[in-house]
């Protein structure tokens, strides 16, 4: 597998980037599921789009939750914080039905599901302290073996989740006790947050674009959502076929709208109205003014002069473009 995640940066009208953000926010967008027992991982491995199982302790994945037809109901960062648990932390307004879902699986299996989103403040970071969170985190995890303590229970090590970057600023999560004080730091708000995972270019899955996508829809074979090498797990044999007999028809890029947008707006090429060429799957308010999104867009319509949301006179969608290369030789 060959390849860099790269994270061009976007002449944004105002001509700031995420690259000049640095701090931390308390994201209360975020929810976690905890998957506990001495199944948990081989248990996920047969659910997810992710090699779990490999995960070494102290490791953070992105992975998906796909269902028999390869579209995706959730999206997750994995974090493996002892052999036999893993935390994945997902979208709130998706967890009750992801952990419904996953929990109809779980049958005889040595693996306990729950929500423990109280038992979390999740933050994010920005900038050099994200990079600080990270390289304090893999020190820890490199002074541990195992990543476990004598007493079976969780050790002091940062449960920190190395995230991709936004225009070349580093982004990391850092899930902490609910009472715990809030990480140092320049005080970052949640519309800075949201922008910046816009500028990164790996969507989320959200309420609106529940079922709507393939993981390749998204890009996530090229941000190292998807274990090709694994075993089987929910709609793995659409997942493969689109990726290797070339059914991949849509794309993921970061682009401008000039006005409101949210996750679930078609996109429409005027020329040709009656059918939307693309779904936005994730959007933010940008700083200079109209909505930063992450648009799914038919590979036709990548170069057509005019594109626009939720009608053909809609606002118009501009500065398309990949945010980071994708892989040709999985």
């Amino acid at each position: 597998m060959c390849s860099t995640l790269a994270s061009p940066v976007f002449a944004h009208p105002d001509a700031t980037t995420a690259a000049a953000l640095d701090g931390v926010v308390r994201l209360h967008g975020l929810g976690v599921i905890r998957a506990v027992g001495e199944q948990a991982a081989t248990f996920l491995q047969g659910q997810l789009t992710q090699d779990v199982v490999l995960m070494p302790v102290g490791s953070s994945r992105l992975a998906a939750f796909c269902t028999a037809k390869g579209r995706m109901l959730a999206s997750f960062r994995v974090l493996k914080t002892r052999a036999d648990e893993l935390l994945l932390v997902t979208s709130a307004e998706t967890l009750p039905a992801t952990l419904k879902r996953l929990s109809m699986f779980v049958l005889r299996a040595k693996v306990k599901l729950s929500d423990a989103s109280g038992d979390f403040a999740i933050y994010g970071a920005l900038g050099p302290t994200a990079a600080a969170w990270v390289q304090n985190a893999t020190q820890s995890v490199a002074s541990s073996a195992d990543g476990s303590r004598a007493d079976g229970q969780n050790d002091a090590k940062p449960m920190v989740i190395d995230l991709p970057a936004a225009d070349g600023a580093a982004r990391a999560l850092q899930l902490l006790p609910p009472d715990a004080p809030a990480p140092a730091g320049p005080a970052l708000s949640d519309a800075d947050w949201r922008w910046a995972e816009i500028r990164a270019g790996v969507a989320r899955v959200v309420g609106p674009v529940v079922e709507a996508f393939v993981p390749q829809m998204l890009n996530y074979e090229s941000a190292d959502g998807v274990n090709f090498k694994k075993g089987c797990y929910p709609g793995q044999e659409v997942v493969a076929r689109s990726q290797f007999r070339g059914a991949i028809k849509r794309r993921a890029f970061v682009a401008q709208v000039a006005g409101a947008a949210e996750a679930g707006q078609e996109v429409f090429d005027p020329s040709a109205p009656d059918q939307p060429v693309g779904l936005i799957a994730q959007a933010a308010p940008a700083p200079g003014g109209g909505t930063a999104v992450i648009v799914s867009l038919q590979l036709a319509a990548e170069h057509a002069p005019d594109l626009r949301v939720g009608a053909a006179d809609g606002p118009s969608l501009s500065g398309l473009h990949l945010p980071f290369a994708l892989l040709h030789d999985i």
